[in-house]
């Protein structure tokens, strides 16, 4: 597979100022997969510990945390000799030992002439609030599931993912049927890495969505292993409302959906504990569309998402027939599936921070909203070929942005006051907006 983020490994490596580098993301986005690839085509040696159940590791770093010490060590471990200008250490699982990941910190401090690289479910991450964290010592990575360029790369239509970026808009329409036939693909199988590989090997949709269903049992187990006895239950409906949440008319996330009476004080934990595994994304809504959007978030109103477009679709129990009939998938339960797909693209891009707006005192409301440079943009999200947009009209009559999209199902068009961006040329937004 072709992931986005080895540019960005490449990049850290060739960088001046390198640091430790942490990959973040939920379990089985392909955290190990992408330093062991990038170890492999990018350096000589590769050092690969992981201190999952590792009982060696763990005695050595309870011990002093001398370099040179941990070094030797680390040699023995992984039967690689490590030289500082050819070898990637990776350390694999290392939420497992939080002397290891303080570690981090002397390695920067008093050696940064070595390459490493780490990586660590969010959920283990936060067991340790202890952990001597080293702070401003180490560089960050967030990984996800495939979006759908990476998608299309790894299904082998790399030319039509290409062809997005060359912006011919003209050209990109003739493929219109194709790329829509691969989006419904997406929408069903997603971009978990083994839901897509299983897709490819196979072209078998039940084995994706057993494998789906696996993972989403993997999940549910761990909530068992590792949260908080008395936050487990509220964890398992918070998550298990997701489908509800995104299925009303308005997105809003309804505590009320999860029990009768619930309270935003009794799942903040729960809330917190999803959100750190990288299982959920939270979009915020802003009280006004201004610079900079950050300050104007409102923290009682936001959206709740789903890690994966295709573990949300096997989490609601979407059937393959959906796959089958027209476009109906696109406007499944209310269009939250195109909602959460559009999401999805939008947060893989690092210089996106989508929130969304709601008028006051209208029932006005703006899907998504970020900033760009000097700019804010709104962005309003169609399922189908409707290309009323009401709420993106009064909202530019008010506030006349310099920029408005809307993506939907129809082809690409530049209007006056409003841009059409197919669904499937989301990724394009940024450069849309910069030609």
């Amino acid at each position: 597979m072709i992931r986005e983020a080895l540019e960005y490994l490449i990049k850290w490596k060739n960088g001046n100022h390198r640091k430790p580098l942490i990959i973040r993301g939920a379990r089985q986005v392909g955290k190990t997969w992408i330093m062991k690839e990038f170890g492999e085509t990018f350096y000589e040696k590769v050092a690969y510990i992981n201190f999952d159940n590792n009982e060696r590791m763990e005695s050595i770093f309870k011990g002093n945390l001398d370099i040179p010490r941990l070094i030797t060590a680390l040699q023995i471990e992984s039967g690689v000799t490590i030289e500082a200008n050819n070898t990637l250490m990776i350390f694999d699982e290392v939420q497992e030992i939080p002397r290891a990941l303080t570690s981090l910190k002397y390695f920067y401090e008093n050696a940064p002439q070595y390459h490493i690289v780490a990586a660590g479910s969010l959920l283990g991450v936060a067991l340790h609030p202890g952990t001597s964290f080293p702070v401003g010592k180490v560089e960050f990575m967030d990984l996800y599931p495939l979006n759908f360029i990476e998608f299309l790369k790894a299904t082998a239509n790399k030319n039509l993912a290409d062809l997005l970026v060359t912006k011919d808009f003209e050209l990109i329409t003739s493929f219109k049927g194709r790329y829509i036939d691969l989006l419904k693909q997406y929408y069903y199988i997603g971009g978990m890495p083994e839901a897509v590989s299983i897709f490819i090997e196979t072209q078998d949709y039940t084995k994706v969505r057993e494998i789906q269903n696996r993972l989403l049992m993997a999940y549910e187990q761990d909530f068992s292993m590792h949260a908080p006895n008395e936050t487990v239950p509220r964890i398992r409906m918070l998550w298990t409302s997701i489908p509800s949440q995104l299925a009303k008319e308005n997105r809003k996330f309804v505590y009320g959906l999860i029990r009768q009476g619930a309270r935003a004080k009794e799942y903040e934990l729960a809330m917190q504990w999803l959100l750190d595994c990288g299982l959920i994304y939270k979009v915020v809504r802003i009280t006004k569309p201004d610079m900079p959007l950050m300050v104007y978030q409102d923290f009682n109103a936001f959206k709740l998402f789903a890690l994966d477009v295709g573990l949300l679709s096997a989490l609601s129990g979407l059937d393959i027939k959906s796959l089958l009939d027209g476009n109906r998938v696109f406007e499944e339960f209310k269009g939250a599936l195109t909602e959460q797909y559009v999401l999805q693209q939008l947060i893989t891009n690092k210089d996106i921070t989508p929130f969304y707006w709601t008028a006051e005192k209208s029932n006005g409301e703006i899907d998504f909203i970020f900033q760009s440079g000097m700019d804010i943009v709104p962005l309003e999200v169609k399922a189908s070929e409707n290309l009323q947009a009401k709420s993106l009209k009064s909202y530019c009559l008010r506030y006349e942005p310099k920029y408005a999209i809307r993506t939907s199902m129809s082809d690409y068009r530049k209007e006056d006051w409003l841009t059409n961006l197919p669904l499937y040329a989301i990724s394009n937004i940024l450069n849309i907006i910069n030609e």
